[in-house]
């Protein structure tokens, strides 16, 4: 019978449970320990190599009490730039950090950005009457320069001459369905040139 199999296998029915007198280590719950102890560990040395950010939203290796972020200039105002790369800044220390965004003359921080330049290239092209290329869709390509200044050392925290980002448009027939869609390009790369700027200030890299 299947119990008289068991009680030879394992003394009083206990199967595998116990050898030599002894209980017989389940592996299972050794590997759910082990499993416990490794993510605890992992815990513990995130919490302590690199990401405090996470916990204080305050920069790495230095304080910034206060910031200000002025209007950014830009070679064409027909496109917005202007406002679209500060709000755009502004909205990402405001929605993760809790820096306090001041007016420049009340700031101890100044981060200051310049869009240097502004260029479309060709993204595709569709043949019309197999003898004329027209272009449907084009990159637009943005180069940003920033630095952080402490107002009240004079010190530039950093420096960035040449940050790049580009997104793709739609050319449309007409005008101001493509002006549109150019805008919409120009935000996506406020946004990326955002979140870059942002990092370059908390993370310092």
């Amino acid at each position: 019978m299947w119990w008289h199999r068991n009680m030879a296998a394992g003394s009083h029915g206990f199967g595998d449970s116990e050898i030599g007198g002894g209980l017989k280590r389940n592996p299972v719950c050794s590997s759910h320990i082990i499993v416990q102890v490794v993510i605890l560990l992992s815990f513990l040395w995130m919490s302590g190599c690199g990401y405090q950010l996470q916990a204080t939203k305050q920069p790495k290796g230095m304080s910034i009490p206060s910031l200000a972020i002025p209007l950014m200039a830009s070679p064409s105002s027909s496109l917005g730039f202007e406002s679209d790369f500060t709000m755009m800044i502004r909205k990402e220390f405001v929605s993760q950090s809790q820096i306090p965004l001041v007016s420049r003359d009340q700031a101890a921080f100044v981060l200051i950005g310049n869009v240097s330049d502004i260029t479309t290239e060709p993204l595709s092209y569709r043949v019309t009457d197999g003898t004329f290329e027209v272009t449907s869709s084009r990159w637009l390509k943005i180069r940003l320069s920033a630095r952080l200044l402490n107002r009240t050392t004079g010190e530039i925290v950093w420096n960035e001459e040449a940050m790049d980002e580009k997104a793709a448009f739609t050319v449309d027939s007409d005008p101001l369905r493509t002006r549109y869609n150019q805008r919409k390009a120009a935000r996506r790369i406020a946004q990326l040139l955002a979140e870059r700027i942002y990092l370059r200030t908390m993370e310092r890299f």
